[in-house]
C-alpha cells in the first residue's frame, strides 16, 4: 500500500473519531483530549498531503457533529449522441459541485447545470452514486460521495460566471482533455450506457 495514503487515511480516522467525541463527550478532560486528537490529524494531513496547516484547520476541524460523507452532484445532459461538458480551469468537465444544505440532490443538480452552464434541465434519474476515493486521486479530509443524474435538456443558452469558460457538446470518441479531478473517461461510459438502457439499475457503490 501507499504510504502516504496509508497516513492520510490514518488521519482522517483520527478526525472523525475525534469529533465524534467532541461532540458526544461530556467531561470537559476527555473533551480537552479529543480536540488534541484532532489538532495531530490536521498535523498529519498537513505534513503528508504537503499543504498548509491554517488551510487544513480550516477544512478539517470545523464541523460538529457525527461525521458523514460530503454530497456532490455530477447532471449528465445529452443533444443527441452527445454529452454536455464544461471547461474548468484544469480540464472539462460533467457540470456538477457539492450539494448545498437547503436543497435536494435533484434540485443541486438542476443548479449545478444552470450557474456552470446557463441551461435549464430535469433531472430524471439517478444513474449511479459513487464512492469518490475509488475513482478520483484527490486528497480530502473526509469521504466523497458522488451523485450522477441523467437529465433531460428543457433550453437555455452558456452564460459568462465564475466557474467555468465555455460548455460544449461531445460524443464519446471525441472527448476534450478531461480535468481528472472531477470527471473519468469511465464515468462518461457509464453516463452514454445509462443513456442508452431501457431499464437501468443505479449503480451503488
Amino acid at each position: 500500500m501507499d504510504r502516504k495514503k496509508l497516513w492520510l487515511d490514518w488521519a482522517v480516522e483520527l478526525q472523525s473519531l475525534a469529533q465524534a467525541g467532541l461532540y458526544y463527550g461530556k467531561d470537559k478532560f476527555d473533551r480537552e483530549r479529543y480536540a488534541r486528537i484532532r489538532e495531530i490529524a490536521a498535523e498529519i494531513l498537513a505534513f503528508q498531503g504537503d499543504m498548509p496547516l491554517e488551510k487544513v484547520k480550516d477544512l478539517f476541524c470545523c464541523e460538529t457533529g457525527y461525521q458523514t460523507p460530503k454530497l456532490a452532484t455530477r447532471a449528465a445532459v445529452f443533444q443527441g449522441e452527445r454529452i454536455l461538458l464544461v471547461q474548468e480551469p484544469k480540464g472539462w468537465a460533467l457540470p456538477g459541485g457539492w450539494v448545498d444544505m437547503d436543497i435536494s440532490v435533484a434540485e443541486n443538480t438542476v443548479k449545478e447545470v444552470r450557474e456552470e452552464a446557463g441551461l435549464e434541465v430535469r433531472a430524471d434519474r439517478l444513474i449511479a452514486l459513487l464512492d469518490g476515493e475509488r475513482h478520483h486521486t484527490t486528497v480530502y479530509p473526509w469521504k466523497v460521495a458522488i451523485a450522477f443524474v441523467l437529465c433531460t435538456l428543457v433550453g437555455g443558452a452558456f452564460q459568462e460566471n465564475l466557474e467555468t469558460t465555455a460548455s460544449g457538446w461531445f460524443p464519446l470518441d471525441s472527448m476534450p482533455p478531461l480535468d481528472w479531478e472531477k470527471t473519468t473517461r469511465e464515468q462518461l461510459e457509464l453516463c452514454f450506457r445509462a443513456r442508452a438502457a431501457v431499464h437501468w439499475h443505479t449503480l451503488l457503490e
